[in-house]
């Protein structure tokens, strides 16, 4: 319980570090953007409103996935983190994505092939954005590599695809300005607002698949689904495994229901001791295994792991 809760406020932290850099960066990008008038960096400006969004739907995550089990949600509250992931994802989609779209859009139209002005300061904001974008990406794929099972976190996963993200776009927005200014024309921003929505409209779509296929219900990965049909055929109590299945209520639980057949010769009243006594060490052993039922059938086998 103490390394969930020590994960949980390292993403916390991690989190909060990307939500600060993006409220500095988007009030940057959007003076600079409303001055130049340039495409590229009004829609990097959406894109990192999006991301400030983002990061307060996965900090009300983190709080509301921690609480405890009751009678309305008796597995408790674990897939809230994939619910408000699915939502950041939706913001990227909407707010970064579309916006982006729009500005591209809206510079092609334009009439004018004159070279920008205050591009200089803008191109000052996109720099310092692409250094804070950096060093938060860094954390964050820092925690992922340092801690096991870090980077399954769904909020952790938002922060580093947003992060990645925001340095791709920094970029493209940078070279769309630069070739703005150095040829006059206005197309090679409008370029880079599309590439910058197409990026972030990828990167919605990723995470909101992966949020989708979460909380419809997923299985835990085939080599932890070998590890527990091992453990329960090694039961001296345990004749077959007919079928195992599970799957993720959150970061730190897994429900696991297993039909067994128990060996001949035991006696009807020690199967509630034997159930017992096998649940309470498959917890010991994976403490994320917190809901465990075992069905006693003489199912034949069919389990292929």
């Amino acid at each position: 319980m103490r390394s969930r809760s020590a994960l949980d406020r390292q993403t916390r932290l991690t989190v909060l570090v990307a939500l600060a850099a993006n409220l500095v960066i988007a009030a940057a990008k959007t003076v600079g953007g409303l001055i130049s008038g340039s495409p590229a960096l009004l829609s990097e400006a959406a894109h990192s409103v999006a991301d400030s969004l983002n990061e307060i739907f996965l900090l009300a995550a983190l709080r509301r996935s921690r609480r405890p089990a009751d009678a309305r949600h008796p597995f408790g509250y674990g897939k809230e983190r994939y619910f408000w992931a699915l939502l950041a994802a939706v913001g990227i989609f909407v707010m970064g994505g579309c916006f982006s779209f729009y500005q591209g859009l809206h510079a092609l139209r334009r009439d004018d092939d004159e070279s920008p002005t205050g591009y200089t300061a803008g191109l000052i904001v996109l720099g310092v954005a692409f250094v804070a974008e950096s060093t938060s990406l860094t954390r964050a794929l820092h925690q992922a590599r340092g801690k096991k099972g870090a980077a399954l976190d769904p909020a952790l996963r938002t922060v580093i695809a947003e992060d990645s993200t925001a340095v791709l776009g920094v970029s493209l927005a940078i070279a769309g300005m630069s070739l703005h200014l150095a040829t006059g024309s206005v197309v090679w921003e409008a370029a880079a607002s599309l590439g910058i929505g197409l990026l972030l409209v990828y990167v919605a779509c990723r995470l909101g698949r992966n949020a989708r296929d979460q909380l419809i219900g997923e299985s835990v990965d085939p080599e932890l689904q070998r590890e527990l049909v091992g453990f329960l055929m090694r039961q001296n109590e345990i004749d077959n495994v007919a079928e195992l299945l599970t799957m993720r209520l959150g970061m730190h639980s897994v429900l696991v229901a297993a039909r067994i057949d128990l060996a001949p010769g035991i006696d009807s009243e020690r199967v509630e001791e034997v159930s017992m006594r096998i649940r309470h060490a498959m917890g010991e052993r994976w403490p994320q295994a917190d809901q465990v039922f075992l069905d006693i059938t003489n199912a034949p086998p069919r389990i292929g792991l």
